[in-house]
């Protein structure tokens, strides 16, 4: 790598640099076949720092310019990667979601080893054969895997994970995506991405007492709400984000996803540097810090926020109280100061019945510290715990060093059981032993998601989100309403006793041990890859149909969601992940989870050929079997939560042809138009009350389907009337292309 900084050292005319990668065997192709004139004037901020002294032309010309053609960047990046790694763009597996959480960490990954073999052995596989590296089983989850291993300050990542951005704690653009999208970086196609907003969060003071980086966020959810960051990246500006530890930076970011933002970026520190060196990337370090100006704010930007920024937020760490967010939605904050009234007066149950810390948002080795220091006070202070305790460590790396330095023995001590390095209980893989699976409950967790149904499938638990060490002190009280900031606990003497103020380091004094990292690095062997046609797990995939050149006419309504709809609503985790691999069973579970606006019922929509209600995948099912076409119509932030592509695979599937909604979250946006599906949105949101049950849609125009070009929908009610209304849509040319092939992937 560094004969390649040498190469591309941005001193040197970019006519040297080419010639230096044509002797390096780099293939470099005609630029007047790929350059397009690049106008920075177009762009918001320009400033010097982005400027070059010189331009190529296409006839090898140089001469001057205030930037180099974006083209041209593009193209060198994508084969300064090919060169540097051998392959289109490096890439990892991790096997983080399928690891139930039940016994515990041994006996768990020994069932799910079994369970999933087949699966396993196929990512296993194909890894091998096409250069990925692979993690196994119990590695640890994806996040902070990559925060440990592979995250640097200035680089940019796509990850097919919403919480993608975890790696923003180290100053990286990292992205959530859906799988689609990653296959055209993977295989070094170009990626499109709707050009951001931006929005600067401005952190004054430093953090005390209990309140942790995980508030921060927590307080940001309730000022943005979940479609709030929509199409906007969040940067952390100001000298509060030096007093931030990488980790707490991390969790910061990796809960954007929650307020929809397309990535969190903070500038790079000394906590950074630090981090880095902590987890053997001293040489990360120290070109970091050569370069750390340019991976900062400039501090024009830093002076007059608003003439830069599109949305300015000041929150002082300094003043900010510990937060709990929830049930049912993360952007439902309240200050610990304000949270056991509203916990009265909603009528939430009050017995907090379990508390759950770890996953990949607050898994670090300063959350785990913090909160053990809570977990220790239990002993010391002769008290009782409440409730049951469970503990997911984020990597091998994290829960071998805690259990070396006695953090795992401080939780087993207050009868936590410790599960496996995966995200178990945060989508749904959590095997919760209960006395009855739809009772009203609430529950307590350092994660980032609380959805209804999504921890344990019961869509009466009440679950709230909440830092590491907040949740350990309801775990002790087992009451929402205690707040350990002023309230006291009775212990075995009858005494009156308050928890001190929780306390950790940020990292290891020691050093971090590996544990058993899990890594098996690619072979490149060819290998036979074996799917069993017979597999209830795994299947291949046949493509999608070509669009047939006509509009969409009389379809029927396969159901109005009614508020909320989410992908956990659309493809449900939970035991349904075992079913990712195949198509054709896990779209049994589509829309299972929407509420049918006619009824208030989930899965349980009017069917047209039956004259009954039934669920939605079978009600689909038949109106495919039929060759009819069927439409859905949602509220707003349609497809929020996970990247989870099965959400825009299974519709597509089972023949929905249109996607109509309020407003779309971005992920799931995008995969409806990899998938070649119709997503479009309401110009008037008042239509949505128009459509009626029983109704016949046409969408109509799709032989004129433009950029920018309105679609007309007709309803056809079944009293013989007619409304007609205009609808919108953000496809380009070439997503409009994906669209008449059939999918994205036909039509490459």
């Amino acid at each position: 790598m560094d004969e390649i900084t040498t190469i591309l050292d941005s001193t040197r005319p970019v006519s040297d640099i080419i010639s230096d990668l044509k002797e390096k065997s780099v293939d470099v192709p005609e630029w007047s076949k790929s350059l397009k004139d690049y106008d920075p004037s177009r762009h918001k901020i320009v400033t010097d720092k982005f400027s070059r002294k010189d331009k190529i032309k296409s006839d090898g010309r140089v001469e001057p310019a205030s930037r180099i053609h974006l083209g041209l960047e593009k193209l060198l990046v994508k084969r300064i990667t090919e060169f540097a790694f051998a392959i289109p763009v490096s890439s990892t597996v991790h096997c983080d979601h399928l690891i139930q959480a039940y016994k515990g960490a041994g006996p768990d990954i020994a069932t799910a080893t079994e369970t999933n073999r087949e699966v396993y052995d196929f990512l296993r596989d194909v890894s091998s054969r096409f250069g990925i590296g692979f993690w196994k089983p119990g590695a640890g989850i994806i996040h902070q895997v990559v925060l440990e291993n592979y995250a640097f300050p200035g680089g940019m990542m796509v990850g097919t994970d919403s919480h993608t951005p975890n790696a923003g704690g180290l100053g990286m653009v990292a992205i959530g995506v859906g799988g689609a999208d990653a296959v055209d970086v993977m295989t070094g196609m170009e990626w499109e991405l709707k050009m951001p907003k931006l929005i600067g969060v401005h952190l004054t003071g430093s953090l005390n007492g209990w309140a942790s980086p995980k508030d921060v966020i927590l307080k940001l959810a309730g000022i943005l709400t979940v479609k709030g960051g929509t199409n906007a990246i969040i940067e952390y500006f100001g000298e509060g984000t030096a007093s931030l530890s990488a980790t707490g930076k991390a969790t910061i970011c990796n809960m954007g996803a929650e307020v929809g933002a397309t990535t969190s970026l903070f500038p790079y520190d000394d906590r950074m540097a630090v981090y880095l060196k902590a987890t053997g990337r001293e040489s990360v370090a120290e070109m970091a810090g050569k370069v750390a100006n340019d991976l900062r704010a400039d501090a024009e930007v830093v002076a007059n926020p608003s003439a830069f920024y599109d949305r300015v937020i000041e929150i002082n760490l300094s003043e900010l109280e510990p937060y709990i967010n929830g049930p049912f939605t993360p952007d439902a904050a309240t200050p610990i100061s304000e949270f056991a009234e509203k916990v009265l007066v909603n009528g939430y149950p009050r017995k907090m019945e379990v508390g759950l810390i770890g996953s990949c948002t607050n898994s670090s080795y300063q959350d785990l510290s913090r909160a053990a220091s809570i977990a220790r006070q239990v002993a010391e202070k002769h008290l009782a715990v409440a409730a049951p305790l469970i503990v997911n460590p984020g990597s091998e790396q994290i829960r071998a060093t805690a259990e070396r330095d006695g953090m795992i023995d401080a939780f087993q001590k207050i009868g936590a059981t410790i599960m496996a390095n995966a995200c178990g209980p945060c989508i749904g893989q959590w095997k919760r032993h209960t006395d009855d699976p739809v009772r009203k409950n609430s529950i307590v967790t350092s994660f980032n998601r609380n959805f209804a149904k999504r921890a344990d499938g019961n869509p009466n638990t009440h679950a709230f989100v909440a830092s590491p060490e907040l949740v350990l002190a309801l775990t002790i009280a087992g009451d929402l309403c205690f707040n350990p900031l002023k309230d006291t606990l009775i212990n075995q003497e009858g005494e009156k006793v308050k928890l001190s103020v929780p306390e950790g380091d940020e990292l290891p004094s020691a050093g971090f041990t590996q544990g058993n990292p899990g890594y098996l690095a690619p072979a490149g062997a060819q290998v036979e890859i074996k799917v069993n046609p017979e597999s209830q797990r795994l299947q291949l995939l046949a493509p999608f149909p070509a669009w047939d050149g006509k509009d969409f006419t009389d379809m029927p309504l396969l159901i109005k969601a009614q508020g909320k709809c989410t992908t956990d609503h659309i493809s449900m985790a939970g035991p349904w992940l075992r079913f990712r691999g195949h198509l054709e069973n896990i779209s049994d579970n589509m829309l299972m989870g929407a509420v049918n606006a006619f009824n208030g019922e989930t899965n349980k929509v009017w069917n047209r050929l039956t004259n009954t209600y039934e669920s939605v995948s079978g009600a689909a099912k038949q109106y495919k079997a039929q060759g009819i076409g069927s439409m859905v119509v949602a509220e707003e932030n349609y497809g929020e939560g996970s990247s989870r592509e099965h959400a825009a695979m299974e519709p597509r599937f089972l023949n929905v042809k249109v996607i109509l909604a309020k407003s779309f979250a971005r992920i799931h946006e995008t995969n409806l138009k990899k998938q070649g599906m119709l997503a479009v949105t309401f110009i008037d949101k008042a239509d949505y009350d128009k459509i009626q049950e029983h109704d016949l849609i046409t969408v109509s125009g799709l032989a004129d389907f433009a950029p920018g070009r309105n679609l007309t929908v007709t309803l056809h009610h079944e009293d013989g009337t007619q409304d007609r209304f205009e609808v919108q849509h953000t496809y380009n040319e070439q997503q409009i292309g994906w669209f008449r092939a059939g999918s994205a992937l036909n039509a490459r």
